[in-house]
């Protein structure tokens, strides 16, 4: 019988709500954020796992990463080859990690941005530490395996590090609405600072800082505000100020030389060319005139940035320079969020190694656990195999008479003697007695006769005392809290002994780079703008020299100070400022810089209408005309704003500005529409409004009918225009009222 369907309804909206929680914690959990616990990320976790299964440990030749790449995807991360890849390159490059994961053979990336060669050409394999700290156990069941994704392999659900990972190479990454970002630190510190925390579990922040006193960077470089610290470690989140490290080197010719030897860590990568550029515009500009030349002289050997100074220039006023104008100093945002307990949870500096800590005590119970029940089952082969040489004349006799396994194991066990065959009946009386276990049962059975050569038995007898002190040696541990502890921490200062290296970044309270700022010599400068919209300022006394010139080949001449901005109002209802200072001043056949370039004017988008100095508009009232014939006056001091664009006027759906000009009142405005309709009216009957009125309609249009044209009569001036082949002067038509059809031309 075919089943019906069924049919739910239900909300769009909390299905959409659902589908997104469900996906948002998928992104979270399962890959951009890291594990308290072994501060990996699963990406991270499943690569370093295949590698292990792979046998690619760090004593063993290295493998191609394609061969990693693609078992990690086949068997436990379906999400792509390329973010496998990328994690594995991350996890070997040391300018990122302070501790590399994977030990990489080839091309695997630079400080300076360049990308790893293809998986194809480079290998890898498991560093030493990966090995020992974050692999080593998985045989004794001290953490969870889980299904992968297709339930046909199964993966650890975290590895069992035992170096506070988290805090040592630090992490990254953005999830759905939620960004983590953990500095890296240095591994001797950190381990100091689990020990201590093992030893007295309720040390505060301030009291770790002893031992951990903030971040070190891969790259080096200074941390500029030690004060903050404390506040950032204990509630996860802050701003580290990061400075790059610089010398000065004495050149020749009484030349100084600035010398970048660290960066700050966030400067890896595209930022140094970013630096660079930034050096190069600093020069462009004019910020400074003292550098010469920059080259970039690092090597497999570290950072070396060199820029020469002029002769007689201040270095450490330059140095000011670039830490307040470039990326040599930076800000480091931290925010130490990691699933805890199967949550997002931003964590303190105290509450991720409470975390650690309590990680490593349930793996030291769960390995120590296993290793005692192997160590009692070994015990108990090893006394019945002792047990068993002392009565090894009737144990064979047992296997002699019995016809199969069967008779001899239930007389070994249960001291069965029916139907097996005895020399004698002290022998069978002897058997009844005899109760091995299980266990030994089958040791005895499966017992090679050289066992029973006398140093063969001496060894089983040292083997025996061996279990037994594992076995005493284990139960204290598992008994004893203490003791327990005192196994982590010799662990710990073995790893520190081996891995730890010297600290790099300097922590420090530096004060604030300090520029006085090159004041502007003020002069007079004409702004020039041609019909292409490229724009240059010229000196004043260039341009009277060739004022007809000029004026015939620009669109826009304004006088104005070098230190003024220029207004410009597009179709679009908008205006730009646009800094004098960011043009080009010079030559009169100089071409000039777009106006795109230096302000926030987009000419594929918006036509410019209006163009005036600031300081000019400032003292005037604006007449503003769009299409659908709304017009408003506006004071211009409106437009002296902060912002580069801002809202000019506001426009209907459909509308656009027509017409902007500076007026004094006594003057007055003709409209012009598609279907020849003039009207003239006079500028004093339109009111006065803010910048974002709409305005006032002008002159009454017929459907489909707008504006083409607006012109402003001053008083004894004269204006023709052309319609159909006829010339008309504007000055003749009767002024008539505002907000009415015109006349017909």
């Amino acid at each position: 019988m075919r089943q019906e369907e069924q049919i739910i309804s239900t909300e769009y909206s909390e299905l959409m709500q659902k589908s997104f929680i469900d996906y948002a914690m998928s992104v979270i959990i399962a890959r951009a954020l890291p594990d308290v616990r072994d501060g990996l990320k699963p990406v991270q976790r499943r690569t370093l796992y295949d590698m292990y299964e792979l046998g690619i440990r760090y004593d063993k030749p290295y493998r191609k990463c394609a061969r990693i790449v693609g078992d990690t995807m086949g068997k436990y991360h379906p999400h792509g080859d390329s973010s496998i890849y990328e994690a594995l390159v991350v996890m070997a490059q040391d300018f990122k990690k302070e501790l590399p994961l994977v030990d990489g053979h080839g091309n695997f990336g630079s400080i300076e941005g360049d990308g790893a060669a293809a998986m194809r050409y480079t290998e890898a394999r498991l560093q030493k530490i990966t090995q020992e700290a974050f692999l080593a156990d998985l045989d004794k069941d001290v953490v969870d395996f889980v299904p992968n994704f297709d339930e046909t392999e199964k993966e650890p659900a975290v590895l069992p590090v035992k170096i506070p990972n988290l805090l040592v190479n630090g992490s990254d990454g953005i999830a759905v609405g939620m960004v983590t970002s953990t500095p890296p630190h240095n591994l001797g510190e950190v381990i100091d600072g689990v020990i201590a925390y093992i030893k007295n579990p309720d040390i505060n922040t301030e009291q770790m800082m002893k031992y951990i006193p903030g971040p070190d960077f891969p790259t080096g470089g200074i941390v500029a505000n030690k004060d903050d610290l404390l506040a950032i470690y204990s509630t996860g989140q802050g701003k580290i100020k990061v400075r790059g490290k610089v010398e000065v080197e004495k050149g020749k010719g009484g030349k100084d030389k600035v010398v970048i030897t660290e960066i700050p860590y966030t400067m890896i990568g595209a930022n140094i060319g970013k630096f660079l550029n930034d050096v190069y515009s600093l020069v462009e500009t004019k910020k400074t005139s003292d550098i010469v030349d920059i080259t970039n002289q690092s090597s497999k050997e570290g950072i070396r940035i060199v820029i020469e100074l002029r002769k007689g220039a201040d270095p450490q006023k330059l140095i000011n320079l670039l830490y307040k104008k470039t990326k040599l100093e930076d800000t480091f945002g931290v925010n130490m969020l990691a699933v805890a307990d199967g949550r997002p949870e931003t964590l303190g500096l105290v509450p991720i190694i409470r975390h650690h800590v309590n990680f490593q005590y349930e793996l030291a119970t769960r390995k120590y656990t296993t290793l005692l029940k192997k160590e009692q089952e070994k015990k108990e082969i090893q006394e019945g195999l002792m047990k068993a040489c002392d009565v090894i004349d009737l144990i064979i006799e047992i296997l002699r008479g019995s016809a199969n396994v069967k008779e001899a194991r239930a007389c070994l066990q249960d001291g069965v003697t029916d139907n097996i065959k005895f020399k004698s009946a002290q022998s069978k009386k002897d058997a009844a007695k005899l109760r091995f276990t299980e266990r030994q049962t089958t040791a005895i059975l499966e017992m090679r006769l050289q066992k029973l050569i006398g140093l063969e038995i001496e060894a089983l007898l040292k083997d025996h005392e061996e279990t037994l002190k594992n076995i005493a040696f284990y139960e204290d541990v598992l008994g004893s809290r203490a003791s327990m502890a005192k196994v982590i921490i010799k662990e710990l200062q073995n790893y520190k002994k081996e891995y730890t290296k010297e600290r790099r970044t300097v922590i420090d309270n530096l004060e604030e780079a300090v520029v006085e700022e090159k004041k502007i010599e003020e002069i007079d400068v004409v702004f020039l703008m041609d019909r292409f919209g490229y724009a240059k300022t010229i000196d004043t006394n260039i341009y009277e020299r060739n004022k007809e010139t000029v004026d015939s080949e620009n669109r826009y001449v304004l006088t104005c100070k070098n230190t003024d901005k220029i207004c410009i109002f597009t179709n679009k209802g908008q205006m730009h400022l646009l800094k004098v200072l960011d043009l080009p001043y010079g030559k009169l056949r100089d071409k000039g810089t777009p106006i795109d370039n230096v302000s926030n004017y987009n000419s594929s988008e918006e036509n410019f209408v209006y163009i005036n100095n600031l300081e000019a508009i400032k003292g005037m009232k604006l007449l503003f005309g769009t299409k659908t014939s709304m017009v408003k006056l506006v004071d211009g001091a409106e437009f002296d704003v902060a912002k580069r664009t801002t809202a000019a006027t506001k426009l209907k759906e459909g509308d656009e500005v027509l017409f902007i000009s500076a007026v004094t009142g006594s003057e007055t405005l003709v409209m012009q529409s598609t279907k020849d309709m003039f009207l003239r009216i006079e500028v004093s009957t339109i009111s006065e409004q803010k910048k974002v009125a709409t305005g006032i309609r002008g002159m009454k249009l017929d459907a489909k009918d707008e504006l083409t044209g607006m012109y402003l009569l001053a008083p004894g001036v004269n204006y023709e225009v052309e319609v159909k082949g006829k010339k008309y002067d504007l000055n003749r038509l009767h002024i008539g009222k505002r907000d009415t059809k015109g006349t017909k031309k």
